[in-house]
């Protein structure tokens, strides 16, 4: 058993309605958690301060002290520079432009500080503890309110030339397709997410088709989430069946074109949406991937969920940490797995 004097690892998950901290031992093992809403509305600097309210109350329920605290990792909802400190920009906080988050964490915490972008670090936390790092090529997948990505190619994270690499919800697969949030037509996110599930059945319901949604959450659909989505398939709700089948066929065409240009051994999925419905929906997506992939790429290859849920992004985020210690603090590259 570990005694109160051992050092330990933070992992910050921060989302643009909430922030979870968790603290880990040596061995990754999660010590004590906490959680508070993000504010973003408040401001840059509420935000931080937030997060750092987090930490400290995290470390409190593992038993912990800031002086045992080796580094600290978070992963950010957005483009991360490469000094694995700067938040260049983050669609779901407002006024997140070149905010320099890890080096006023840093000041504020007096431990160091490393910035990831949120479903890469989510792709290193599966990586190392629910793969046990084997997979020398693996492809994450996070399906929520966007559609995030993370590469493990080789055995090490790839983030590429600017550190932008694995935006896979941008991958265009209908040229004329509904508009995405970043300005282009058909992407991904813009099909497959749970916003693009949303707007199918806001336009469905407008045409005077029937759901058991409107009588949960009436007629707009007001903070629809995965969960009522959920319910919903279970019920037999005709429309929800539709589109959620529907939406698993985008995301088996996505998977199989990341494994036809990368051939991975492991395609992971997770997020909320996979988290409340990966077991209605994964089958549907298992099958159209391997329908689309090109003979030879889907040898030995692994479609599945992961099984971290919400604790990905903090597990990941220590992950950062320690890989970021381990490499003498490097930050003009990645970071190496093992």
């Amino acid at each position: 058993m570990a005694t109160n004097n051992a050092t330990c690892w933070v992992g910050v998950d921060l989302g643009g309605t909430k922030i979870l901290a968790g603290v880990f031992d040596a061995r990754l093992k999660l010590l004590g958690t906490a959680k508070v809403s993000t504010r973003a509305e408040r401001g840059v600097e509420t935000v931080l301060e937030r997060i750092e309210r987090c930490v400290r109350e995290a470390l409190e329920a593992a038993g912990r002290k800031l002086l045992q605290v080796k580094a600290v990792g978070i992963g950010a909802p957005g483009a991360v520079d490469g000094d694995r400190s700067t938040v260049l920009f983050a669609p779901n906080l407002p006024g997140w432009r070149r905010i320099p988050l890890g080096q006023q964490l840093a000041k504020a915490l007096e431990r160091p500080v490393v910035v990831g972008n949120d479903a890469n670090v989510c792709t290193l936390g599966v990586h190392e503890v629910e793969w046990n790092r084997q997979p020398r090529h693996l492809v994450g997948i996070f399906v929520g309110t966007g559609i995030g990505g993370g590469l493990i190619l080789d055995g090490r994270l790839y983030e590429g030339a600017s550190f932008t690499a694995a935006e896979v919800g941008h991958m265009i697969l209908e040229v004329n397709g509904p508009k995405c949030g970043c300005g282009n037509r058909g992407c991904w996110e813009a099909l497959a997410s749970r916003t693009a599930i949303y707007r199918r059945l806001r336009e469905a319901v407008e045409t005077g088709e029937k759901t058991v949604l409107t009588e949960w959450l009436g007629p707009e659909l007001t903070d629809l989430r995965s969960n009522e989505l959920r319910k919903a398939w279970e019920q037999d709700d005709k429309l929800v069946h539709r589109i959620l089948l529907q939406t698993a066929d985008y995301l088996g065409l996505g998977v199989a074109n990341l494994v036809n240009l990368l051939n991975p051994e492991v395609v992971v999925l997770g997020g909320g949406l996979l988290q409340a419905l990966g077991e209605a929906l994964m089958p549907r997506i298992v099958e159209t991937a391997r329908q689309c992939i090109i003979p030879g790429s889907e040898r030995n290859l692994k479609i599945v969920p992961s099984r971290l849920g919400d604790e990905a992004g903090i597990i990941g985020a220590a992950v950062l940490a320690r890989l970021s210690h381990d490499n003498n603090h490097t930050t003009d590259r990645a970071p190496r797995n093992g």
